[in-house]
C-alpha cells in the first residue's frame, strides 16, 4: 500500500524490494472514490512491484512476471502518470474517465495521465511482459504555470501519448530506483522534482497552444488517432471523440487532420473502411454482405453504394479482378 501524501517522508524511503503485491480488492462503488491505495492489479501474484516515496511523490515499478491477463484499476486523490516501457497486447483496452477507450495493441513507450478524482482501468493479453511504471503526485504540491490555478484550470486526463523528454526524465528516475542506494536522497527528490515540471510542461503546452502546428497534427497524435480509426473502422466515430484524443477542440481538429492527411476525418475514416473491405474481397472466403458487416455497413446496399462511390466498381466487380 502506498501512503498518504501527508505520510511521505522528507527524505526518500524504500517501501519494498521487489515484493509480490497485495491481493486484488475491487473497492465497492460507494468507496470507489475514496480508493488511494496506488494501482490494483489482477492476478496479484503475477507481478513483482518495487515502490519508492519521497517528499509529495511515489513511484512504483510494476513488472509482470507471467503470460496471463492482467488488469489495473485506480482511482485516487492523487494524480497517476503511467509509463509503458514494455507492452505489446494481443487484446485489450485502456480507459481514463472523461476520454474515448483505445484499444491500441503496442503500447510500448506510450504515457497516460490520470487527474485525481479520475478512473482509470486497463486489461492485456499481453504478448510480451509488461513492465509499467506508475508515478503518484501530490496535486497541492504539484507545480503549475504562474497564468494558472489549481480551481480554474484542472489538469486534462491524456491516453497513451508520446513526449519524449517527459518519458526519458521518467525512465532515468525509473533507473535510479531500482539501481540507487540511501545515500541517493537528494538526487530522488531533484529528478522527481524535474519530472513534475515537465508533466506540467505538457499540460501548459497543450492548453495554451490548441491551432495547429506547421505542418497539421503532431506525429504523437497522427499515430493515436490513425490508429483509433483502424481499431474501430465498423463503428461510428465522432469528430469530437478524434479531437478529444488529440488535445484539440474539434474546429482544429478537423483543420489540422486535413492539413496532415489530406482529407477530413470523415472521409478518411471512410477511405480506410473500403481499403480493409478491397482486402477482404481478394479472398473468396467472406460474402460481400457479411464484408459489408465487417466494415460497418448493416446493409448491403449501402455498402455497394459506399464501394462503388470510392472505386469506380461494385464489391462484386471488384472481386472479379482481384482474383
Amino acid at each position: 500500500m502506498l501512503p498518504s501524501p501527508g505520510e511521505l517522508s522528507h527524505s526518500v524511503r524504500k517501501h519494498c524490494v521487489w515484493t509480490h503485491a497485495q491481493a486484488f480488492r475491487r473497492p465497492p462503488a460507494a468507496l470507489a472514490d475514496k480508493a488511494d491505495d496506488g494501482v490494483e492489479v489482477h492476478p496479484a501474484d503475477g507481478v513483482k512491484r518495487h515502490t519508492v516515496t519521497w517528499d509529495g511523490m511515489a513511484a512504483e515499478i510494476v513488472q509482470a512476471t507471467q503470460r496471463q491477463r492482467m488488469e489495473f484499476r485506480f482511482r485516487g486523490t492523487r494524480h497517476l502518470l503511467a509509463l509503458c516501457e514494455q507492452g505489446v497486447r494481443s487484446q485489450g483496452d485502456t480507459f481514463v474517465e472523461g476520454l474515448p477507450r483505445s484499444t491500441l495493441r503496442d503500447v510500448t513507450r506510450k504515457l497516460t495521465f490520470v487527474p485525481a478524482g479520475r478512473a482509470y482501468h486497463e486489461w492485456h493479453e499481453p504478448r510480451v511482459l509488461t513492465r509499467v511504471v506508475y508515478f503518484y503526485f501530490d496535486p497541492a504540491r504539484l507545480p503549475l504555470p504562474a497564468e494558472t490555478t489549481v480551481a480554474s484550470t484542472p489538469l486534462a486526463p491524456r491516453l497513451l501519448f508520446e513526449d519524449a523528454t517527459l518519458f526519458d526524465t521518467a525512465l532515468k528516475l525509473k533507473r535510479l530506483i531500482e539501481t540507487a542506494g540511501a545515500d541517493n536522497g537528494p538526487y530522488f527528490e531533484a529528478l522527481g522534482t524535474v519530472l513534475a515540471h515537465e508533466l506540467v510542461r505538457v499540460y501548459a503546452g497543450t492548453s495554451r497552444i490548441e491551432a495547429p502546428a506547421k505542418g497539421g497534427l503532431a506525429a504523437w497524435q497522427q499515430r493515436m488517432v490513425t490508429a483509433y480509426i483502424e481499431d474501430h473502422l465498423a463503428e461510428p466515430i465522432s469528430l469530437a471523440t478524434l479531437a478529444q484524443l488529440a488535445g484539440l477542440s474539434p474546429y482544429y481538429f478537423c483543420r489540422a487532420f486535413r492539413q496532415s492527411l489530406g482529407l477530413p476525418p470523415h472521409r478518411y475514416h471512410n477511405q480506410r473502411r473500403m481499403e480493409h473491405a478491397k482486402l477482404l474481397l481478394a479472398k473468396p472466403a467472406s460474402s460481400v454482405t457479411d464484408i459489408g458487416l465487417t466494415v460497418g455497413y448493416s446493409e448491403t446496399s449501402s455498402f455497394t453504394a459506399a464501394f462503388h462511390k470510392t472505386t469506380g466498381l461494385t464489391p462484386t466487380a471488384y472481386r472479379r479482378t482481384a482474383t
